[in-house]
Parts: structure tokens; sequence; C-alpha cells
């Protein structure tokens, strides 16, 4: 589930002006294709939400070079006018948005259902679509990452709706544009459209939607769902489905779960990117923990295809094979990053996996046609739950290689850290309280502290690939999460008492469950965590040998105007959410940090090359693309988070060289 506490869900007391308040929820596109599985055409230099439909997010391009990136400067500005100040839900607004290069344009979406083609050589808007989404509408999430791309091969090339634009919509909607006119496509669905909510069975309005763009496979559209979670048992079902691109008629569907004799299983959807192999004919999906997240009681077992990487046949939907990263979730550790498919090398030839980033800071090598592991994955022993009606699982998979890419540690009063000796005495105190033992330590009645928390490690920013120096690219966050149950008896005073503390608490009522529970990040006073930073980084990690070649601090502090800047100016590496671009001269491009810095590194070494400050943060991930003109763009969305109390915006920004001199 992408953000694990639904609208449903009663927010006790959040305090405003916290330095990582987004990260009390679980952070939570997709992908084009040319036609028949085909690459794309030389002038669509992005064609897909990752990249490439295996979300490599790396680019052939080299005009801007370790060299030459410090004379970096804007080359347009665009702003979508979307800033959602007049929702419901306007304060958790997002701009997360990756734009595609297709047909030598750009085309992006917004959180409110607006589609956007864009010149790419001037920024200048050629058409927008307005997919009227209720902005009083109350939402989960209110985000969309990005759109997809697909060319008919069977259409003349002037014919309508010969190249088509699918987005997903936060009110569960699929829609088809022609990519020339921006004109809904007539033969697709009804008018253009699919309403996704029809036979999915019982969900709640505003629970169950679309965030990231569907994946393409030859001619079909497949997507997931985004569902809202924690408010009851069974919250419906997480199937994936494919319709056909040209009618919209469904072609097949998958259901993540088998529902259990008593019938009180839901969720395990994919409502992160999933990636699709062309030639071996598959799609891998990338499923979440099932409803509810914080106990398990009432769905025993493993939990089989949730917290799954799994592989369908992309003609039939037949589930291939599955690996499951996390037996039987206690702790919200969805699948949030895009399955990265890339080639590496193994005793000295090149051998095709699949990699799946995680929340835990885990790294898991797949061969992609067996899911057999690359590098070896124990089975370890983890604590156990200590909870009535609950069974948790007696081990959890570790990969031996690479090694994990967050801390794992058990928390204790001598963990506490702070920025002067009155807080390193606030968090002794907090962290005494609560039982730690580690990664995997089980929710309980006396309060839990996960760390990493749910919204840690990689979440939907995914991974980037260097395919020559056979590096992986990522960004973490590593941050403490409590979580507490408690009974139907102690409900109404665990709900005073959250709501009085002022603490940011959120409660999520499991209905159905004999147990409540409640959340919050572990912070002090100040809203200053309470482990030492660096909260959040960016890594390489080489997958040829498994190993970390290097780790940096991403981000300084916090945006200018933040009420908490003055605290946080020394701090580096602070939580992150967004994701990394490299290209083949060797530059690592990332956003996704709360100081609203544009960053540039040498992907050997992870030395800053270049920064500028962008209007907003950029809490997206980059693209880049060359235009007609011969001019190298890189290109970011800067529009802020709403619920991370930072500024919103709704800018995209385009940097190039200068052009040489007449």
């Amino acid at each position: 589930m992408e953000r694990s506490v639904t609208r449903s869900t009663w927010n006790a007391g959040s305090r405003p002006g916290r330095i990582v308040a987004v990260w009390l929820l679980a952070a939570a596109s997709s992908l084009g294709v040319g036609a028949l599985g085909q690459g794309p055409a030389p002038h669509d230099q992005w064609p897909a939400y990752g990249g490439d439909p295996g979300g490599s997010r790396f680019s052939t391009l080299t005009d801007i070079t370790p060299a030459n990136v410090a004379g970096l400067e804007p080359a347009w500005t665009y702003r979508t006018g979307e800033l959602g100040a007049d929702a419901r839900d306007g304060r958790d607004l997002t701009f997360e948005a990756t734009p595609l290069h297709f047909d030598g344009r750009l085309y992006l979406s917004t959180a409110f259902g607006r589609v956007i083609a864009l010149d790419g050589a001037d920024g200048r808007e050629i058409w927008t679509y307005d997919g009227h989404v209720d902005r009083d509408g109350s939402y989960s999430e209110v985000t969309s990452r990005g759109v997809s791309a697909w060319r008919d091969p069977e259409a003349a090339s002037d014919a309508a709706c010969a190249r088509r634009i699918f987005a997903g919509t936060i009110d569960a909607r699929l829609i088809a544009l022609d990519a020339v006119t921006g004109q809904p496509c007539a033969d697709f669905g009804t008018g253009g459209t699919i309403d996704l909510t029809a036979r999915i069975g019982e969900h709640s309005p505003g629970d169950y939607q679309v965030t990231s763009p569907p994946a393409i496979l030859r001619d079909l559209v497949i997507v997931g769902a985004s569902i809202g979670d924690n408010f009851r048992v069974n919250t419906g079902s997480g199937v994936v489905r494919a319709f056909d691109a040209r009618t919209g008629v469904a072609r097949w569907s998958w259901q993540p779960l088998v529902a259990a004799a008593n019938g009180n299983v839901g969720a395990a959807n994919a409502w992160s990117m999933m990636s699709v192999d062309a030639e071996r004919d598959l799609v891998f999906v990338p499923t979440t923990s099932p409803s509810p997240d914080f106990f398990g009681g009432l769905r025993p077992g493993d939990n089989r295809d949730a917290n799954s990487l799994v592989a369908l046949r992309g003609a039939t939907g037949e589930r291939v094979w599955g690996f499951q990263t996390v037996h039987h979730d206690l702790w919200d550790f969805d699948l949030a990053a895009q399955p990265a498919l890339v080639t590496i090398r193994r005793d000295g030839q090149p051998m095709d996996v699949v990699v799946q980033a995680t929340k835990t800071g885990l790294l898991f090598v797949l061969d992609r046609e067996t899911g057999a592991p690359v590098f070896p994955i124990e089975e370890r022993p983890v604590p156990q739950t200590d909870v009535e009606g609950e069974a948790s699982a007696a081990t959890q998979p570790f990969p031996v290689r690479p090694p994990p890419l967050v801390p794992h540690d058990a928390l204790g009063p001598g963990s506490a850290w702070g920025l002067t000796d009155a807080d390193r005495d606030e968090c002794r105190a907090l962290l005494s309280q609560y039982r730690s033992q580690g990664l995997y330590t089980p929710p309980s009645v006396q309060g839990t502290l996960m760390y990493p928390g749910n919204a840690s490690g990689t979440n939907w920013g995914s991974t980037a690939y260097d395919p020559d120096r056979q590096l992986l690219i990522l960004t973490t966050s590593r941050l403490t999460t409590l979580v507490q149950l408690f009974t139907r008896d102690d409900e109404a005073r665990i709900r005073e008492v959250s709501r009085a503390s002022g603490e940011g608490w959120e409660i999520g009522l499991q209905r159905g469950a004999p147990y409540g529970m409640r959340r919050r990040t572990l912070l002090n006073s100040r809203g200053v965590p309470c482990t030492a930073p660096p909260w959040g980084t960016l890594a390489a990690v080489d997958l040829d040998e498994g190993a970390v070649r290097w780790e940096v601090p991403l981000g300084r502090g916090l945006e200018p105007d933040h009420p908490l800047a003055d605290i946080a100016a020394d701090v580096e590496g602070l939580p992150n959410s967004g994701g990394p671009l490299v290209t083949a001269s060797g530059l690592v491009f990332v956003g996704a940090t709360m100081d609203r810095r544009f960053r540039a590194f040498d992907v050997e070494t992870g030395r800053e090359l270049w920064s500028v400050e962008l209007p907003r943060a950029g809490f997206a991930t980059p693209m880049t693309y060359r235009t007609a003109d011969g001019r190298q763009m890189v290109v970011i969305a800067a529009g802020g988070h709403g619920k991370a109390g930072l500024t919103l915006g709704d800018f995209v920004v385009a940097f190039a060289l200068p052009r040489p001199e007449v």
C-alpha cells in the first residue's frame, strides 16, 4: 500500500514544521515500450518513466560530462498551474512526475489528472488535457508520477491515436489520449476512459487509485493500483490487470493473494512501477504488504505473493515465478521501487538479472528467467511476536551480498543522538521505553521501534544503473518508526492521549482485527530524529562484486524558508524522496532533497560536481534528452511536498550547457 494510513484514518495531533513529517507515511510510474516489443525510435530518448521498459534510468548521452557539468544553467521553466490551493487535500499535494520524451515531445502529468505536452526545446506548452478529477474529494494519495506512451504498429502514422499517451488518475481511471492532439481516444474504453473500480469488489472511494504509470507490453496496457490500508482488514483486491491498448477490452487479470477461508485477505497490490522484458514476454510486478499492515493474525502463513517480486507471462498473466522479500509482513515493507532489469557479469559472462531495492535497505539480485538468487540469500532467525493471536515468521531472507544500505541495529539509550545535550537526554528517555531488537522486531502493545522504519530504504524513486561500470545508484532514507498496537477496549483512551500529545501520531483503526495501531516517526519535541545522521544517502553498488563502491550524505539542511531551517543548517544527509539518473559520461543527477538543491555527482567516486537551487524542492526523478538542435537537456519537476511541510510549487525546470558563441 502506498500510503499506509488511509483517508479514513484519523490523524492525531500532527505538528507543522517537523523536519520529516512526510516520512510518517510510506512514500509510495511506469514505462512505455515501442510497439511489438521494439526499442524506442531514435528520437525517443526517454520513452518510458524509468528511461526504458526495464527501469534502468540510464542515458547514453554524453554531451554533459564531469568536465563541463559545472557550466549547466537553466534553459527554460514551465509552470503547470496546479498548486492544489483550492482542494481539500491540497495540503498533501505532491509533484513527483518524471516527463517522457516521445516523438520529440515531453509528456507529463499532475496530481489532479492533467496531462501536458511540451516542446522539449523551449518548454512551450503544446496541449493540455484536464481529467477533471474532483479537487474536493478525499484521497489517500494526491500524486501522479507520470504517463506511458505507445505507438500502434498497425495504424497509419497520421491516423488519430496512432500514438497514445496513457495516464492513470487518483480517482481510479485509465485514460488514453492522442499524443498529437491531447484528445481522448474514442475507441478506447468508453470515450477514452476505463473506470478501474468496476468489478473489483468492495472498496472505499478515494482509497483505490492509480498513482504510477501503467506498463506497456506490445498491445497491452498493464495497471495495478494504490490502496489505502490500515482502516480495515479486508481493503479489497490487489488485482493487476491488462487491457487492450486499442480498445480497452480486458485481456487478463492476476490476483496476488488467494482469499483465505475467512475472507480476511486484502491488498498485496502493485502501486509502484512494473518493468517489462518484451523479449522474454515477462512483466515484473513489485507487490505490497497484505492488509492490515501491523497485525497479521487473520492472514496466517507467509502470504506468498505479498511483499514479493512476481514475474508474470505477458500474454496471459500467468504467474511464472515469485520471490518473497518479507514473510508475513508486519511492518509495511512494501516493494516500492521499480524492479531494475539489467545485465551484469558473472564469471566473466553477461547475465540478465532483475534487481529489487527495498525499504529495509536490502538489495535482491535475481536471475531474470527463474527468480533464483544470484548472490546467496540466507533465512535468518528474527525476533518473535508477543502479541496474542499473532504468529510472526520465524525467519526472514537476508542477501549475503550486497550488504544492507541502511543500518539494522537494535536501538537503546546508547543510540540516542541530538543537536544539544537536552535533545540527547530526551531521546535517551524515548529509546529506553520501547521494544527494539533490530530489523523485524514485531509490533507490540508496549511499542516497537522499527529501524529502519516503513518509509526508509529505497522507495518509489527507485534505482539507476550504469551498464558500463556495473554500478547501481540509489538513494536511501534511514529513520525510525514507532508503532504501537492497542486493544479495542483501549481505543478511546489511545485516541485521546495521541491527540493531546501533539506528537504527530497517526492512528489506523484496523477494523475487523482485535488491535488498532498508532505510529509516528521517532522525533524529539523539536521535530529532530533521535538517531544520528545521515538520514539520507546516495550510494553506488558494484553488482559485479556485490559490494558498495561509495556512499555519501545526500542534502544539507532544509529549504531556506522552512521553520526549522536554522536547526538543520549543518546537518548533512536528510530523508529524501525521488531517485537518480545516470549518464554514460559518468554523471549521476539527483534532486530528492529538502534543501531545494539539484545536484550532479561523479559516478566513479560520489564526489559532488555541481549544485543549483531549484524554485521548490525537487521531490521527483530527473530525465534527459537531446533536442532537435543538438542540446542535451536535464529536466526535473520541482513541486515541494505538502506532507513534508515544504513550500508547494508547480515548476518543471530544464538545464543545459550554454549555447556556443558564434
